[in-house]
């Protein structure tokens, strides 16, 4: 007769001799085609957010400043055409992911975990051998350094060493003090990736985002080779910028939506729901509609919907 452990042992030990997979516990596999899903915060990730935008996020007086000197010009300069989306961004920008794992030759065990179809291409890669992250006078690169180890059923990821860049595209930045926290959950076809981003610059609070992809197996991603050109001639050494209180597009959300401009303004406190009490009495609804008249997906086809209902006052959905 063998006790309940010894059974338990002596099973495993069998069905290693027998050349049997024995499950991981507790642990899914994310393998496969990934296809985005726009339906959240479809304004801001498809024709990308206002100009000025700085609602719901917790900046600090540094990283509202640095938001207000951005100019979208910016993004025409050669050398900034091909710059990828970094780790506390990559995610919230439209990609179509690729993910598979690299194993232990011998064990089977997945080493990493890569993660592939950002914009840029910046492949991610999540070390699950324990390794740890290297010294801070390492080189900072776009993906960032990144560890993972389960949790249940939910793989979790600390990245440092990023890169500095932005957490909007439209130029809310980051510094190369961020880090990054990812909770990765799998529920049948549908993978949800959590992100908490920390800033000791530009955020006085970590700043949580979550989004959702769907598996497809027909789906196939590609790499896209980025050639920086001349798009618009300037003097050499020009580089778009506004200075400070010289940004046109402070009032433009407000002027839009009618949403008060602390509000536009961002600050921690913009983040939560009961702020919509604080500023209920100064919102003004406008006359006509002028942006977004058609809801996130328009009269289109697919997930990225229709484009064309983007601006206009006179609008309708079809």
């Amino acid at each position: 007769m063998i006790g309940g452990k010894n059974f338990a042992a002596a099973i495993l030990l069998g069905a290693a001799s027998l050349g049997l997979s024995v499950p991981a516990c507790a642990q899914f596999d994310f393998s496969g085609q990934w296809s985005d899903r726009y339906h959240e915060d479809w304004p801001e990730r498809i024709p990308g957010p206002d100009a000025v935008d700085l609602s719901g996020l917790p900046l600090s007086d540094a990283g509202r400043s640095k938001a207000d000197s951005w100019n979208v010009s910016v993004q025409t300069l050669p050398e900034r055409q091909c710059i990828p989306h970094m780790a506390t961004y990559n995610f919230q920008g439209p990609a179509n992911l690729k993910i598979w794992s690299e194993t232990d030759p011998l064990t089977g065990r997945p080493l990493a975990w890569k993660i592939f179809g950002t914009f840029g291409r910046t492949t991610e890669t999540i070390w699950m051998d324990g390794r740890p992250h290297p010294s801070p006078n390492a080189l900072y690169t776009f993906e960032g350094f990144t560890t993972g180890e389960w949790e249940g059923d939910m793989l979790t990821t600390y990245t440092t060493h990023i890169k500095m860049g932005y957490i909007r595209r439209n130029g809310v930045p980051s510094s190369d003090r961020a880090t990054v926290v990812s909770h990765i959950v799998r529920h049948g076809d549908l993978l949800t990736i959590i992100t908490i981003v920390e800033d000791p610059v530009y955020l006085t609070e970590p700043f949580i985002r979550t989004h959702t992809w769907e598996l497809d197996p027909k789906q196939q991603v590609f790499p896209t080779p980025c050639e920086p050109v001349v798009e618009v001639p300037r003097p050499k050494g020009v580089v778009p910028h506004f200075l400070p209180g010289e940004n046109p597009f402070i009032n433009e959300v407000t002027k839009l939506y009618g949403i008060p401009l602390e509000a536009v303004r961002g600050g921690a406190e913009t983040m939560y729901p009961e702020y919509r009490k604080k500023i209920k009495d100064k919102y003004v609804a406008p006359v006509q509609c002028a942006r977004y008249c058609c809801g996130w997906g328009g009269g289109g086809t697919g997930n990225v919907g229709s484009l064309h209902c983007i601006t206009g006052g006179s609008a309708t959905n079809p």
